[in-house]
């Protein structure tokens, strides 16, 4: 049954995403757009996330649309001159990858350093001269990732042709990335730019993973320490010009530490209670975060997954055994709470779980019985009246 739930969630979301995202989004609450008291809470939690002030509001307003503004403000030969810079680092790399799929075999080991980290520290230059200078901004993302892209490569091509039978491949990793940190770390340090905050994030993390690996450390205790870790530099990151990636941050801790989480208590005890207890804290992280009105997307997530984890493991644990229909309690005293935290994305999890236990339930103790289906029926009438009546008496109220 549970296979099946998250079967039926799996093709909903794939479907959704190609025919009717706008509509799901909007269901889960992505974008709360549906009533005005919604579009109110989402502008307040996004003011919040990024420390948006009410005049600032009002300024943007009084101004209209700055991008309208700036392109008329453009000429069009500053267009022309940007247009033909992209293409022309386009065709550069093209010529450069082009030449080195070509002749890749032939070359020697010498050159095959030379066209990648050679290439990578040329593009550095570049890369610099373009920050120093100030000219081009819109080229100095694809030539980061240029740039880090090449040196990655080459240097892991240099270490294969100075040591070709390396038995360890965490060692040469690991050299990699500190050097790539390194780089990272000293050009944040010097320009700020965001995307150089990131690599040096992935990198810095890359390393401490990898080296705990070579230390035999675990990988729940990895998981969480690091996790961990990464949450605290999130949240720092919130205080920065680089606010951007604490979302991102913040999500990919919550998942590192509960993965470090989980398998520790599958590891105690059995998957369902893993699942259960990983789910409810998942829930709890997303409900903090809807308490401070910050991260409306994570707070999505978090509920979703979090729900789906919990939805798994109890019902695995009550399936065959006396106490089934505990799992209907709990998902109607769920029901209350995503009214409460008025959660589309728990509400979802939560109706597609009441359904498919209903119909687990019914296919299993009620296959012919027809008062079964009718009894649901009237069930489901009863509920509607006695919701259509608390609304009016809420009205009168």
């Amino acid at each position: 049954m549970i296979s099946l739930l998250l079967l039926i969630i799996f093709l909903f979301l794939i479907v959704g995403g190609i025919w009717g995202w706008p509509l799901v989004a909007g269901f889960l609450g992505i974008s709360n757009v549906t009533d005005k008291t919604g579009a109110l809470m989402y502008i307040t939690q996004l003011m919040n996330t990024y420390h948006i002030t009410p005049s600032e509001v009002e300024t943007a307003f009084s101004l209209g649309d700055p991008k309208s503004s700036l392109v008329s403000r453009r000429s069009k030969s500053d267009i022309a001159k940007t247009l033909f810079s992209y293409l022309g680092a386009i065709f550069i790399l093209a010529g450069i990858s082009t030449y080195i799929g070509m002749f890749w075999d032939t070359m020697g080991g010498v050159m095959r350093v030379a066209v990648t980290l050679g290439v990578g520290y040329i593009l550095l230059i570049v890369l610099v001269s373009a920050l120093h200078e100030n000219k081009f901004p819109k080229l100095i993302f694809p030539l980061t990732l240029a740039s880090v892209f090449m040196m990655t490569s080459g240097w892991f091509i240099l270490i294969n042709e100075l040591y070709p039978k390396v038995d360890n491949w965490r060692v040469p990793v690991l050299f990699v990335f500190a050097m790539m940190a390194l780089h990272q770390a000293v050009l944040f340090g010097k320009f700020q730019r965001t995307v150089m905050a990131f690599l040096a994030l992935i990198f810095v993390y890359g390393f401490m993973d990898i080296a705990l690996d070579l230390l035999a450390v675990p990988f729940a205790y990895v998981a969480i320490v690091l996790g961990a870790s990464l949450f605290l530099v999130g949240t720092a990151l919130e205080k920065t010009p680089q606010r951007v990636l604490t979302e991102p941050a913040l999500l990919i801790a919550i998942c590192w530490m509960n993965s470090g989480l989980f398998e520790r208590l599958t590891a105690f005890s059995s998957a369902n209670w893993a699942s259960l207890i990983t789910g409810l804290c998942i829930i709890f992280a997303a409900y903090g975060m809807d308490k401070a009105g910050r991260y409306p997307r994570l707070i999505i997530v978090g509920y979703f997954f979090g729900s789906i984890m919990v939805y798994s493991g109890l019902f695995d644990l009550v399936e065959n055994t006396p106490a089934e229909l505990i799992f209907l309690a709990v998902t109607a005293s769920i029901l209350y709470v995503c009214v409460v935290l008025q959660s589309r994305a728990l509400l979802l999890t939560t109706v597609i779980a009441m359904l498919g236990f209903i119909g687990y339930f019914s296919e299993k103790y009620f296959a012919n019985s027809l008062g079964w289906p009718i009894t649901l029926v009237l069930m489901g009438i009863a509920f509607l009246g006695i919701g259509a009546i608390a609304l009016k008496v809420k009205k009168h109220i």
